[in-house]
C-alpha cells in the first residue's frame, strides 16, 4: 500500500470538483471563506477548473472535463494534497476519462472527500494500491468554528494525528443555509452505538464495563456507489481482498439514498460478489434514511448477511451522512477498540 507524505506547513492544497463543484450557496460562501482560513493558516490554495462549475448533470462538468481535471491535479506538481469541494450524484461517469494505471505510478498524494467520492477513494485504493482519506470536502472546512471532526481530518492531513475518536453528539439536522453558510454542525443525538456477534447484540451504550477490539485493513466507503461499481472494470475488489487476505478486511460502510431494502439487497450483491471472503468486522455509519420498511429496520438490513460470518458488527457510528464523521484512511491497518460508547480507531500505515 502506498501512503502519501504527510501535508506539510506551508504546503500547496488542490481543490477540484470530480462530483458536485461550489457554484451555489450555501457551498460557495463556505468554500471561499475555507479558502481564506486555509490562506491565514499558511497553506497555499489552489484550484482545479470545475471547483466554481455547475455544467453537468449530477458532477461539476462534463464527464470528460471532470476526468481530465482529476488526471492534472493528480499528476501535476502544483498541489501537495487534494480536497473534492463536494459529494454529488454521478461521478461513476467521470471514471472511463481517468486513467488509474497512470495514477499507480504517479507520486501518491493525499485525496479526501465522501460520499460520491468513493468512485474515485475506491479505485485508488483497490486498483492504485494508494491510500486515500475518507473524510468530509472543501466547504466544511469553511465552518466557524470548526468541529472537532473537521480539525481531525486536517491533523490527519498533516501527520499529527493518525488515531481517532468518536464523538459525544450528532447533527440530526443541518442548520446551513444560504443565510448561515459558515455554521457549524447542529448537533443534539447523542452517539448510541451497537456491536453485534453473529447476529447477536453482545454491547450497547449502558454497558460501560464491556469491549470489543478488531483489526484490518480498512476498506468500503458509500454504499450507494460501491454497489454501482461492482462487477465493473473499475472493480478490483476480490484481486486486493486476496492480495491482502493475511490483514483481513474490516469494511467500513455507510448510506445516503439507500433506504433499508436497498441496504439489505446490497449487502447480498457484495457477498455473492465475493467481496466479504475475508472480513474481519464490519463499521457502519448511521444510515440517512433508516425507516424500517415492511417490518425491517436498518440493523437487520446489514445483519442478515454480515451475522453469517460471526466477526463483530459495529453499528451507528460517526461515518457518513449524518454528521460529524471521523476522517478514516482507506487501505490502512486500523485497530477499533470499542468501550461502552466510546470508539477508538488507530490507524497503521503498512
Amino acid at each position: 500500500m502506498r501512503y502519501p507524505e504527510d501535508l506539510k506547513d506551508g504546503g500547496t492544497i488542490g481543490f477540484l470538483a470530480p462530483s458536485f463543484g461550489c457554484n451555489i450557496e450555501p457551498y460557495r460562501s463556505a468554500f471561499d471563506h475555507a479558502l481564506d482560513k486555509w490562506q491565514s493558516m499558511g497553506y497555499e490554495t489552489v484550484l482545479g477548473p470545475n471547483c466554481y462549475v455547475g455544467e453537468g448533470i449530477g458532477i461539476s462538468n462534463t464527464p470528460e472535463k471532470c476526468g481530465a481535471e482529476v488526471m492534472e491535479m493528480f499528476c501535476g506538481q502544483e498541489a501537495d494534497a487534494l480536497i473534492s469541494c463536494g459529494g454529488g450524484e454521478l461521478m461513476c461517469e467521470i471514471l472511463e476519462h481517468v486513467d488509474f494505471a497512470r495514477l499507480a505510478q504517479a507520486r501518491p498524494k493525499w485525496f479526501m472527500g465522501y460520499s460520491d467520492n468513493t468512485n474515485l477513494i475506491y479505485p485508488l485504493v483497490t486498483l492504485c494500491d494508494t491510500a486515500a482519506i475518507y473524510g468530509p470536502c472543501g466547504a466544511a472546512f469553511g465552518m466557524e468554528p470548526w468541529h472537532v471532526s473537521v480539525r481531525d481530518a486536517y491533523e490527519l492531513m498533516t501527520g499529527e494525528k493518525r488515531t481517532v475518536e468518536s464523538y459525544p453528539l450528532w447533527e440530526r439536522e443541518s442548520l446551513r443555509n444560504e443565510e448561515n453558510p459558515l455554521q457549524p454542525y447542529y448537533v443534539t443525538e447523542p452517539l448510541a452505538l451497537k456491536a453485534y456477534l453473529g447476529g447477536k447484540l453482545i454491547m450497547n451504550p449502558e454497558e460501560e464495563g464491556t469491549e470489543l477490539r478488531v483489526t484490518g485493513r480498512l476498506l468500503g466507503g458509500c454504499m450507494d456507489c460501491l454497489v454501482n461499481l461492482l462487477g465493473t472494470k473499475f472493480d478490483g475488489t476480490t484481486s486486493f481482498c486476496e492480495k491482502y487476505r493475511e490483514d483481513g478486511i474490516l469494511w467500513m460502510l455507510e448510506a445516503c439514498d439507500l433506504n433499508v431494502m436497498s441496504i439489505r439487497r446490497a449487502m447480498w450483491q457484495m457477498e455473492q460478489a465475493g467481496w466479504f471472503r475475508h472480513v474481519k468486522g464490519f463499521l457502519f455509519g448511521r444510515a440517512l434514511n433508516s425507516e424500517p420498511v415492511m417490518g425491517l429496520d436498518a440493523y437487520q438490513a446489514v445483519l442478515a448477511v454480515a451475522a453469517k460470518y460471526h466477526v463483530p458488527v459495529i453499528m451507528d457510528l460517526d461515518i457518513g451522512h449524518l454528521s460529524p464523521m471521523m476522517p478514516l484512511v482507506v487501505g490502512s491497518v486500523v485497530t477499533v477498540h470499542l468501550r461502552g460508547n466510546h470508539v477508538k480507531v488507530k490507524m497503521e500505515y503498512c
